[in-house]
This record gives structure tokens, C-alpha cells and sequence, in this order.
């Protein structure tokens, strides 16, 4: 195809800016414009509603109606910066609180439809006009270092730019998806004129082999990026091949003309859900009958157009994944959809990066039109269109890089995102700018969602785990997660970290331990250290399970309260303790009940029974079991508060803490009681202490005692 020229009507293309710089002043400047630059093309796409109804009504169920959006990016700038305390006073309480919190799109079958009453246009656009010149003032008077850095009054003002960025493409999508009616075409927003309108005409696709090899994925350039971007990640890929162009709308018909929509063979359980809910018998722009294909039309953001079926099919991530299962039977080729890796390979094809291009690469950050343009109009290396004309799904499920951590004034960005249920989209379309046109960009959507989103896809053998890993918010799992894993408070170390180290001073045998009570394993690994094999043991399988996730090498995330509806999120790495995989080996965690122990094949050389003895309901028959468990020479440690409790144990079980013959019982005497027959005690109990966190300004400060035992 003959070079693409830019639209003389489009608005300039922008320039992301660099963090560095040697001159501030300069900076500020480069700032202001792109902060104006930003705003003014946001405000300009709304210039395509023709209609008031086009402004209150929702496109979809699951978002907003568009005056929301309008205004919410405003708001935006307002709430982080109140947030950050860099201003002290609102603008307007009631357009701050009202369209502050979007709506993310969940399920395709959630249709709640709250009612809101949301101010005249009138009215945002006045407040948007008051947010503008506070913005311009603050950034020409906010103190200002470079390199911009996280803690920066301009890191606020970048994201709050990124932030309307994000919603100018979100928004041209919501437009699209409007009633034909309701909106009105612009010079400044053009379609592609060129098309081809008969299917025969359309290029064949074909496949290019890739080499693979070791991948790293992280943000590693001078722009600002989402938390999800930053980190390292290593992936090692085998050889693939991957599709020259895009899937065409005619290559994609081939699909629907097959009975793809129909037959159950190319869907997976979430795809015939949303399939059947949808009704869905092509992609969602199409307009007309498939039955009919000489008479379909593409509906653009303000306009439905003639077929045309040499640009990208736009589809969710369900039905790019059902193409791909039919392609692969159809071909006898392990077709699918890319992972990111592979995307990232395929990355290297495009010389530069967004803010050092002179002129753009491919059919993005709207460098040429307002639309989508043919698969073949862009070459890039062996490729067409690795960047630009639609975002491209892949097969790899959100989540957040080694040394993820989230921006303390956006810290739900990404992190509900990190539930294997939303998938990457990769490479930009033509309205993506700012961060999104980025190599490093990363967003994600849940798969029965769309976007201006189409896809290519590759010959792989590579699987993606899709393992579902949200951030654990069950209060109990969360907080013994931060009392064994979280940091010290107040100076006293690490409880479960501190009694190992005590019981290993008095135990030379070192082939098998038990630790029994171990939540979420914390004692376990640090015993594994040490032993040869080790056994984690709980009654709760909540716990169990986290312990098994962390043993497998996987990272476990979760909140810890701040103050009332606001959290902290966390999260738990073995690799963040120095525990190698050779020493998560040895460990079983198993679920067990201690006072119905199985009998074992193997004694243990040391039990550890951490703060248990007084949660259970017979604590006499639990020392009486785990007695011949432990061999000759072998230790019992226990440590307990002693904080006997009806709730946990009748009171007629309790060890000590009672009057007998009118006479004070103490725990310790209890146990040197039942113990004598069996054991020495080794050295005088010693007290031990610990901290629970229960909130940033509450914590539980508890002393343990605890005593060892040798098995005579």
C-alpha cells in the first residue's frame, strides 16, 4: 500500500515527557503543555455528542454515562492532590464526591443501575474550567526536582495527565458504542479512507518464525509509568510463529461463515457464558446480518461505514480465543493467542520508543486518523501493525512484576486487576497516546470486554498460568500473613523466626520436625532451614493453602487495615526471606486436627507447637498423643500466652490458669506436671514476645512463654 499521510485536520500528535532533564524551569514548561495539550484534545473529543441524550444515558450498563467521564478527570487532579496534601481546599465538594470512582466493568451480567443525579453540562464544564487554572497555577508555582520522582507534587500532575489520557481512548470507545443518532462526525476526527471492499482482495495472512529465547519484561525507560509497569520479570520462550498482519475483518469472517459463533467446540466455559448472554453471532461493531456479508457495515466512533474487510476484526478476548481453537483444528497447528513474552519479542521489530519518534511508526497516538486503517498499510520489520490500529489481546493474565509495589496515593490502580481474570492487551491503538503508546505500557481488561482491540495470533507451545491470585482480604488469613511475614513493630522480632532460633540452640538431632499450629508456614520454612524434612500442620485448610501457594514459589498478596475503609496492600515472597526453592522442597503442609493425631511411621526430632496449646478443646490429649511421636533425645517446644478462653476451651480442659484444691494452678506447673513421666525440661521458660497489627495505630503486644522439652 502506498505510505499513510496524516490527516491535515487532526489535532497535533503529543510527545510524552522525559522524568530527566538539566534545566527545571524548561521541564515546567514542557509540563504546562503537555498538561494543556492533554485537556484541550480531551474536551475536543466531545464535540462529537449531538444529541443531550448522548450525555446521560449509558452506552453500556456497565459504565457511566459520559457526562461522568467528562468531569471525572478533573476530578481527579483535585482527589490525589487533596489526598497528597499539596492543596488544602476543594472546589466542589459535590462534583468531587459524585464522579470521583468509576465503574470497572466486572461481569458481563452485572446490570446494577444506580440512579445518580449528575450536574448540567453547564455546570463540569464551569468546574472544569476552575480545575484548568488551579492545575496551570500549580504547576508553574509547585517545587519541582529532577529527575521527577515518585514522591513529586509533578509525579501527581503526570498521572492525573496519564489518568484523562486512559479515558480520552476509554471514551472514544463509549462513543462508539452510542446510538448512531446521538452523535456527529469532526474534521479534527477522521476516518481512514482506505479500505478494500471485496473480501476476495484482502491479503492472505501468513505466519513468521520467531527465535525466542530469554525475555525481560519491566519498565526500564525515562517516562512515567503505572505501578504495574515497573519491576523484572524473566520468561524463557521457545521458538514460535507468529501471524504477519492482524486478524482481518475478512479473515475473521471465515470464522463466523464456518458456524463459529455456534459451535460449542471453540468456547470455553466463560465464552458460551458471555456468548449466550450476549446473543452474539459476530463482533460487536458489525452492523447487519452475517447471513448477508455484501451489505455489512463497521461502525466508527461517529459513523457506520461499508465493510471494510482489509482492517483489524475488533473482538473481545472470548472470541479472539474461539478463532484461535478453530484456526488450530482447521490447521492441525498449535494456534493461539500471543503472551506478553511473546509480544515483547515481537516488540523489538519497531525502532524507538514514542517520545523520540519523529514521525509515528504505525497507525497510533492519533498520528494519522481517528479510525481503524488496513492491516497491511503499516510495515514494521517482518511484521504489519506490531504497534498501532488496534490493542492486541493475549493469553497472559495481569499481574504485577518482581518488586511490584502500588503509589500510596493510586493504590487501587492496578491491584484489582490481580485476579486472573483480566488479560493483558498489548501495542496501542490509533487513539492511544501518552503512556498507552509506550513500549512499556501495560493494560488489562477483563475478556468479555471491548476496546478498539483485535489481535494476531501465534504457533506456541506456551501455556500461561491463569491462576486466579487476588489480594487476600479475609481478615484472619490477612493478619496471621502479617504477624509471621509482615515487618517488626516496636523492636521485637520476628515471633515465629525468634522461637525456632531458641529451640535449635538444645536440638542436635536435625532429620524431621513437626510444626503443628503453623497458619501459614512461617516456622515451617524457617525449620526447614535446618531439618532434612518437615511437616507444616493446621486445622484451618485456609491457611494451609496460602502456606502451599508460598511453598510453590508464588507471591501471596494482602491488605492490612489502615484506619476505617482505607487498606494497605502487601504482599509475600520466600525469595524475600532468602528461602530457596531447595528448602520450601522439604516441607508437606497438611491439614490435621492436634487433638485427633494420626499415628506417624516416623518420630520427629522436634515439635513445635507455637501458641496452640490454648486455642485447643482438649490440650491434655493433644500432649498425650504428640508424646510418642517424638524420639528419644528429641524436643518439644511450646510457647503460649496462657490465654485460656471458654470460646476455645471448655473450661474443665483448661491446663492451668484455674484454682485446684483452692489452690493457684499455674500453666507451667500444669505442664511440668503431665510432662515429668516423658521429658526434662530443658533451662527455665523464658518469655518471648510478639506484635499483631491490627490496624496503623493498633497493635496487640503479647508475652509468650516458652519451654522446651527433651523426650527421655
Amino acid at each position: 500500500m502506498t505510505p499513510a499521510q496524516s490527516h491535515r485536520d487532526l489535532l497535533a500528535p503529543t510527545r510524552t515527557l522525559l522524568l530527566s532533564g538539566h534545566n527545571v524551569e524548561q521541564k515546567r514548561a514542557e509540563l504546562l503543555a503537555y498538561f494543556t495539550q492533554t485537556w484541550e484534545q480531551y474536551e475536543d473529543l466531545f464535540t462529537c455528542l449531538a444529541d443531550q441524550r448522548a450525555w446521560f444515558n449509558k452506552a453500556i450498563p456497565l459504565r457511566h454515562p459520559l457526562i461522568f467521564y467528562f468531569g471525572h478527570t478533573a476530578t481527579f487532579y483535585i482527589n490525589k492532590l487533596m489526598a497528597g496534601r499539596y492543596i488544602d481546599a476543594r472546589l466542589d465538594d459535590r462534583i468531587e464526591a459524585i464522579m470521583a470512582i468509576g465503574v470497572d466493568e466486572m461481569s458481563w451480567d452485572d446490570l446494577n443501575d444506580d440512579h445518580y443525579e449528575w450536574p448540567t453540562i453547564e455546570e463540569v464544564r464551569d468546574y472544569r474550567g476552575s480545575v484548568k487554572a488551579l492545575i496551570s497555577k500549580f504547576i508553574q508555582t509547585m517545587p519541582l526536582e529532577l529527575p521527577i520522582s515518585w514522591d513529586s507534587p509533578a509525579w501527581i500532575i503526570l498521572m492525573g495527565i496519564e489518568h484523562e489520557r486512559i479515558h480520552l481512548e476509554t471514551s472514544s470507545v463509549l462513543i462508539r458504542q452510542l446510538p448512531i443518532e446521538w452523535v456527529k462526525p469532526q474534521p479534527q476526527w477522521p476516518a481512514c479512507p482506505n479500505a478494500r471492499h471485496a473480501r476476495n482482495s484482502v491479503p492472505a495472512n501468513t505466519l513468521v518464525e520467531m527465535p525466542g529465547g530469554r525475555i525481560t519484561l519491566g519498565k526500564t525507560d525515562d517516562t512515567y509509568g503505572w505501578d504495574n509497569e515497573y519491576g523484572t520479570q524473566h520468561v524463557g520462550l521457545k521458538p514460535f510463529k507468529a501471524s504477519k498482519m492482524l486478524v482481518s475483518n475478512a479473515e475473521f469472517f471465515e470464522f463466523i461463515s464456518a458456524g463459529g459463533y455456534q459451535d460449542v467446540r471453540w468456547w470455553d466455559n466463560e465464552g458460551l457464558g458471555w456468548r449466550e448472554f450476549a446473543q452474539a453471532e459476530m463482533p460487536t461493531f458489525w452492523v447487519g446480518t452475517p447471513t448477508m456479508p455484501d451489505q455489512l457495515k463497521l461502525r466508527l466512533m461517529t459513523e457506520e461505514v461499508t465493510m471494510p474487510w482489509d482492517w483489524p476484526a475488533e473482538v473481545n478476548q472470548l472470541e479472539a480465543s474461539a478463532f484461535c481453537r478453530w484456526k488450530a483444528d482447521q490447521t492441525g497447528k498449535s494456534i493461539q493467542l500471543p503472551c506478553e513474552a511473546e509480544w515483547a519479542q515481537l516488540r523489538e521489530q519497531v525502532e524507538g520508543d514514542q517520545p523520540n519518534w519523529e514521525r509515528a511508526p504505525g497507525n497510533i497516538n492519533l498520528a494519522y486518523w481517528a479510525s481503524s486503517s488496513p492491516v497491511d498499510q503499516f510495515p514494521q520489520g517482518n511484521f504489519f501493525d506490531v504497534i498501532g490500529n488496534v490493542w492486541q489481546w493475549t493469553t497472559t493474565p495481569t499481574s504485577g512484576f518482581e518488586g511490584f509495589r502500588v503509589h500510596p496515593l493510586y493504590d487501587d490502580f492496578s491491584t484489582p486487576t490481580f485476579d486472573g481474570k483480566h488479560t493483558l492487551i498489548k501495542g496501542g491503538s490509533w487513539i492511544s497516546t501518552g503512556n498507552e503508546a509506550l513500549k512499556s505500557a501495560r493494560y488489562a481488561f477483563r475478556r468479555h470486554f471491548f476496546q478498539h482491540a483485535g489481535f494476531r495470533y501465534v504457533v506456541s507451545s506456551h501455556q500461561e498460568s491463569m491462576t486466579i491470585n487476588p489480594y487476600e482480604t479475609d481478615s484472619m488469613v490477612s493478619q496471621y500473613l502479617d504477624f509471621q511475614y509482615g515487618p517488626c513493630y516496636f523492636g521485637v522480632e520476628n515471633y515465629a523466626e525468634t522461637l525456632v532460633n531458641l529451640a535449635l540452640q538444645h536440638t542436635s538431632l536435625r532429620g524431621k520436625a513437626l510444626d503443628i499450629g503453623c497458619a501459614t508456614g512461617r516456622a515451617s520454612f524457617e525449620l526447614a532451614r535446618h531439618f532434612d524434612s518437615v511437616v507444616g500442620m493446621d486445622y484451618s485448610a485456609r491457611f494451609i493453602d496460602v502456606a502451599l501457594q508460598l511453598a510453590s514459589g508464588e507471591e501471596f498478596r494482602y491488605v492490612v487495615p489502615e484506619e476505617g475503609e482505607l487498606v494497605e496492600y502487601r504482599q509475600v515472597r520466600l525469595k524475600d526471606l532468602n528461602m530457596g526453592s531447595e528448602f520450601a522442597q522439604r516441607i508437606q503442609f497438611v491439614q490435621g486436627d492436634a487433638c485427633n493425631l494420626k499415628p506417624q511411621p516416623q518420630q520427629y526430632d522436634l515439635v513445635l507447637a507455637s501458641n496452640l496449646i490454648d486455642r485447643l478443646r482438649q490440650p491434655k490429649r493433644f500432649l498425650q498423643d504428640i508424646t510418642p511421636m517424638i524420639r528419644s533425645g528429641g524436643m518439644l517446644a511450646l510457647s503460649s500466652p496462657y490465654t485460656w478462653l471458654e470460646a476455645f476451651t471448655p473450661k474443665e480442659n483448661w491446663l492451668g490458669g484455674v484454682r485446684e484444691n483452692g489452690e493457684a494452678l499455674t500453666t507451667l506447673q500444669a505442664l511440668q506436671r503431665l510432662l515429668a513421666a516423658d521429658f526434662e525440661q530443658v533451662g527455665a521458660p523464658q518469655d518471648v514476645p510478639f506484635v499483631i497489627r491490627e490496624t496503623a495505630r493498633k497493635f496487640q503486644h503479647t508475652q509468650a512463654q516458652l519451654t522446651l522439652w527433651r523426650k527421655r
